[in-house]
């Protein structure tokens, strides 16, 4: 069993012994201490708290759990039921709360759940706000409310709802122009919300034609939920046979965007932020911003444009605080998470659906012409399993000691840039596994050079 406690949230494993895994008693004490914590930065008067969660099993039990626990700090709770993540992150300023929890492990498998804290913005909670978190959890510091002061709790079936509309009101999304596309559209939900926001999204959005495969909310996961190519064979053919303009897929939460074109060849993963991004800097110049394990492709999609580029460490709260930093266009994450300040700061396949489907019905190009358009960079992602008897930050240490003569940062872990590729070495915020991280020119060196850290690793491991 695992339980991983960051200041990304707390994530673990359902079943199993207190401090082992996910259990009850794991997610009333982080509950409590997020709670006691909004508390503490907030001061008196009522607290309110935005809850909602994806389809997994555990999924009501946990948040029955999460809300009981804030109800008992005397904090309302606005629990949205089935969302996305997004939907979250937007509704939290929209109902004037003070944070929000997401419960979900995005792309972990079926066993997993998570806690995912917001604060009063919709964003997630910054490093140093999760270190007090983590704290307050450790401590017990929490007070409970007495009876005349409980929480209230309250019930909101429509959140998705408005999250197209404002989708809908963005200047940037052209309905008219994809509707006359005449689009055809395939998607993959795996059986998560995915399911209840994008078909209602693609209709709003003026799509007639839909292929729809796990689309039901059951929560099981018909294949592995992390939106990779060797995932989503189903789909890949499901385009190909049905003659689709694009395929989507969503992980469960639906912050990340995979694309295939229709030819049933994926689009990227990492080429669904430089598609969004090619389209908004072709309308505006300025800066776009991703994560040191994302491709240089954006950059040259932004100095395309006359934009700038920066990279921030790895994690969506970096590169908020970097693209607030610049004042960027676009911003996101290799992994298909698409941030686009006009709405929220929050990775967001919804929106991400729109503003690509906008830009695909205005070059008129097919989907595979379009990703043909962009430089052509291959990414490896591997990981190496951990064990309590490792030293990362010594191995790491001794990677950037070994590379030194070459281009080293160590903002995030360690990233070699090389000339023509580079990898990228860090320890998981969420799972107990050092990333191996590569990218060249091609799939076999960007292969070839991740098999090649591995080996080293285990050398500097040994």
């Amino acid at each position: 069993m695992t339980l991983i406690k960051s200041i990304s949230g707390i994530r673990g494993t359902i079943g199993g012994a207190p401090g082992d895994a996910l259990t009850p008693l794991d997610a009333v004490a982080f509950a409590g201490a997020y709670g006691t914590w909004l508390r503490n930065r907030r001061g008196a008067g009522r607290l309110k708290v935005v809850i909602g969660r994806d389809a997994r099993p555990s999924g009501a039990m946990v948040s029955n759990l999460v809300s009981s626990t804030l109800l008992g700090l005397g904090i309302d709770v606005v629990d949205l039921g089935l969302s996305t993540t997004p939907t979250v992150e937007v509704m939290v300023p929209e109902f004037g709360a003070d944070g929000g929890i997401i419960l979900t492990a995005s792309h972990n498998p079926i066993n997993w759940n998570a806690l995912k804290l917001l604060n009063e913005k919709g964003e997630f909670v910054n490093a140093e706000d999760g270190a007090e978190i983590l704290r307050i959890a450790e401590a017990g510091e929490m007070n409970f409310a007495a009876v005349e002061e409980l929480g209230t709790l309250t019930t909101y079936e429509h959140a998705i709802a408005d999250h197209i509309n404002q989708i809908l009101a963005l200047e940037d999304v052209d309905v008219e122009a994809i509707t006359a596309a005449n689009f055809t559209v395939a998607i993959d939900a795996v059986n998560s919300t995915g399911g209840l926001s994008i078909p209602p999204l693609l209709k709003a959005l003026g799509v007639k034609n839909t292929i729809e495969l796990y689309c039901e909310p059951t929560g099981i996961f018909p294949h592995n939920p992390e939106p990779l190519e060797k995932h989503l064979g189903d789909i890949m053919a499901k385009v190909k046979e049905t003659k689709a303009d694009v395929g989507l897929v969503v992980d469960p939460d639906v912050d990340r965007l995979a694309l295939i074109c229709e030819d049933g060849s994926m689009f990227g993963e990492e080429y669904t932020l430089v598609a969004v991004a090619d389209y908004l800097l072709g309308r505006r110049s300025g800066a776009a911003v991703s994560n040191l394990s994302s491709s240089r492709a954006l950059r040259d999609i932004a100095e395309k444009h006359g934009g700038s580029y920066s990279a921030s460490a790895v994690g969506e709260v970096n590169v908020v605080t970097e693209m607030k930093a610049v004042n960027a266009v676009i911003g996101g994450e290799g992994n298909g998470g698409i941030i686009y300040p006009e709405l929220h700061y929050g990775r967001d396949s919804l929106v991400g659906i729109a503003l690509f489907l906008t830009h695909l019905a205005k070059t008129g190009m097919k989907t595979s012409e379009l990703r043909a358009s962009y430089p052509d960079y291959f990414m490896a992602k591997e990981k190496i399993e951990l064990t309590p008897d490792l030293d990362v930050d010594a191995i790491l240490a001794q990677a950037a000691e070994s590379y030194s003569n070459e281009d080293v940062s160590t903002i995030d872990g360690v990233k070699i840039n090389f000339e023509k590729s580079w990898v990228h070495l860090r320890k998981s915020n969420t799972e107990p596994i050092i990333r191996v991280y590569t990218e060249a020119p091609s799939l076999e060196e960007a292969s070839a050079l991740a098999q090649r850290f591995i080996n080293e690793l285990s050398t500097f491991a040994s």
